[in-house]
């Protein structure tokens, strides 16, 4: 049995990456969409080790919302980037600064 700090570490550790991939890539869009969906794994990865770890199937009932959610995040963050590729040719966040209506 794997206790549960193990999985927090690891949960912690993911979180750690995803912000620091958020903050030191702030040039291409793709990559600041996967950052946030590992960060949205890792909090969920902790939501199943308290689940599993207080024996309560909330917290894994709450990552299947969470996982609903973030994979029509994922869909329209994509949808949205493939328009401004198509329209600007760069997926620079530095170059979507000039966005008007």
């Amino acid at each position: 049995m794997i206790p549960l700090s193990h999985y927090l570490v690891i949960g912690a550790l993911l979180f750690a990456i995803s912000v620091v991939g958020i903050f030191i890539n702030r040039k291409n869009l793709v990559i600041i969409l996967m950052a946030i969906e590992l960060l949205l794994l890792a909090a969920n990865m902790n939501f199943v080790a308290f689940s599993h770890y207080l024996g309560d199937l909330s917290g894994q009932v709450f990552v299947f919302f969470i996982l609903t959610v973030a994979a029509a995040e994922a869909a329209v963050g994509l949808a949205i980037l493939i328009v401004l590729f198509r329209t600007r040719r760069s997926i620079n966040v530095q170059d979507l600064d000039s966005l008007q209506g």
